[in-house]
């Protein structure tokens, strides 16, 4: 018999713990439920917090190190980066436009937040005193924040990502720019020690069905207002609205505009690695696919394609970054915070550094949200709200990730002059390949 696969098992555990929990608040089990369910969901969380801060030095750093080539191809990569970062940024600051037009979070009555604030007291004081401290420092002081006195220190903590990332690029540079044989030892060990963490998030997602139920079976028990519900189908329309933005509007309309390929014909060539993408949520996975895509059917020459798609899939996140600014102003409507410009403001900054270390990898997009959520000050068990439409969500925002790789690809190629005339039928012939 055929294996169930993961996300199957994941929306089976989701199913599951909805019902168990209002078994459970008929039942009058809701103690049992704290006491004896909610405890693993908790663990579950600490296990995807236990590896942000590992996944994203080593991501990274390879991330990094791999530019390597940019010493060659100054001119591809350079581009290459900036349309990505740019495309990043765009991402997230779309994601808060729809997020907060939409606002889904507020339909939750005043009952059930005033549930969800009782429950997380401890951390609105902290808030509090943060936003107090905050007050009494200069303009500069976010700058300065940075820049961590002690990496050590810095990484002890998930709110001190900003500090972490910034290190780790230092890092990264420091690799570069340092003689290759010299730097290839140290590029080695954390070319190994990302396939570890990678194969470690691999091990966490199969308790992920374990984690769910519990989630959920807690979440029903403890705020069984319906309205939650519904506010959980307005967050998954909002990113949804926004992924469709990303994929059926912008991309498309960017490739018309500076390489000529139309709609049709740019739909046509990169379909099948979407629904590859769709359907491992990996954009990794989708790699070979996407690569032999946007060669043969999209006419990237070979050269670009094999530089810009790798480092898109480790570095550009466009789906993921859009995900994490709507899940994160949702969460913090969802607990009655009014976040401040500059707070969203450091949500486009962490949400876009965070994607360069997201891992190409089921699952990843979440780890990275625990990064996101503890710089703005959110309660990182917020993810608990929304950890029930995460799968289908995480499938949706990698057909907009490798999407947007091919996108970047088709850019760097025109403006590099490695891009094929889209009125050629028979390239083969025409080129002479």
């Amino acid at each position: 018999m055929k294996k169930l696969a993961l996300h199957w098992k994941i929306l089976i555990g989701m199913a599951l713990g909805v019902a168990f929990g209002f078994v459970a608040n008929n039942l009058s089990w809701n103690q049992f439920v704290i006491d004896w369910i909610k405890p693993f969901g908790t663990i579950f969380i600490n296990s995807l917090k236990l590896i942000a801060v590992p996944l994203i030095i080593a991501s990274l750093i390879k991330g990094v190190s791999d530019l390597k080539d940019i010493s060659k191809l100054s001119q591809m990569g350079g581009r290459t980066i900036g349309i990505y970062i740019l495309s990043t940024v765009f991402a997230v600051s779309l994601g808060l436009i729809v997020v907060n037009v939409v606002q889904p979070g507020n339909t939750i009555n005043e009952d059930t937040r005033n549930e969800l604030m009782t429950k997380y007291s401890s951390d609105a004081e902290k808030r509090q005193k943060a936003a107090k401290s905050q007050e009494e420092v200069g303009p500069l002081q976010a700058l300065v924040d940075i820049v961590p006195g002690n990496i050590f220190a810095a990484a002890s903590n998930n709110g001190n990502m900003l500090q972490v990332i910034f290190f780790v690029i230092f890092f990264g540079i420091g690799m570069i720019l340092i003689p290759e044989e010299k730097a290839r030892p140290v590029k080695a060990f954390f070319d190994g020690l990302n396939e570890v963490i990678l194969k470690l998030i691999d091990l966490i997602m199969l308790a992920a069905p374990y984690g769910v139920f519990a989630l959920l079976a807690a979440l029903v028990v403890e705020s069984p207002s319906a309205d939650l519900f519904v506010a959980l189908f307005y967050y998954a329309l909002s990113v949804v609205f926004g992924l469709a933005i990303l994929i059926f509007v912008l991309y498309p309309l960017l490739v018309k505009t500076f390489t000529g390929i139309g709609y049709k014909q740019f739909f046509q060539g990169i379909l099948p690695a979407q629904l590859l993408a769709f359907s491992t949520s990996s954009s990794a996975a989708t790699l070979p696919v996407t690569m032999e895509r946007v060669e043969e059917h999209l006419g990237v020459e070979k050269e670009v394609a094999s530089f810009v798609l790798p480092i898109g899939a480790t570095i550009n996140m466009d789906g993921t970054s859009l995900y994490q600014a709507v899940a994160a102003i949702f969460i913090a409507q969802c607990f009655g915070m009014d976040l401040s410009l500059s707070a969203q403001l450091g949500i486009i900054v962490t949400a876009t550094l965070a994607s360069i270390g997201s891992a190409a990898v089921p699952g990843a997009g979440m780890v990275m949200l625990i990064i996101v959520l503890g710089q703005a000050g959110i309660p990182e068990a917020g993810l608990a709200l929304i950890f029930a439409v995460d799968r289908p969500l995480d499938m949706c925002r990698t057909v907009a990730n490798v999407t947007g790789d091919a996108t970047v690809a088709l850019l760097v190629g025109k403006s590099v002059g490695k891009l094929k005339d889209p009125s050629v039928k028979n390239w083969d012939d025409h080129y002479g390949k």
